[in-house]
C-alpha cells in the first residue's frame, strides 16, 4: 500500500457501530490509545471491517487546531 499521507498509525478495530449512512469505527492503537473515525457505511462494508481486524488510521489534514481554556 502506498499513500500520500505522511501520518498513519497501525492498530486493531475495537468496535464498529454502523448507522444508516455512516459507520463509527474505534481503532485501538499500539500502546492502548484509541482513535475514532466516521466513514461511510459503504466503505466500512466494502472493507469488511470487524472487531479484531488490523487496520491503519490514516491522517491527512491541511491544518490541526489547538485550543486552551
Amino acid at each position: 500500500m502506498k499513500i500520500s499521507a505522511r501520518n498513519f498509525l497501525k492498530g486493531k478495530i475495537k468496535t464498529v457501530n454502523p448507522g444508516v449512512v455512516n459507520t463509527e469505527v474505534v481503532v485501538e492503537l499500539t500502546g492502548g490509545a484509541e482513535m475514532v473515525s466516521i466513514i461511510t457505511k459503504t466503505s466500512a462494508d466494502s472493507m469488511s471491517l470487524a472487531p479484531g481486524k488490523e487496520v491503519y488510521a490514516i491522517i491527512k489534514a491541511s491544518n490541526v487546531m489547538i485550543g486552551v481554556d
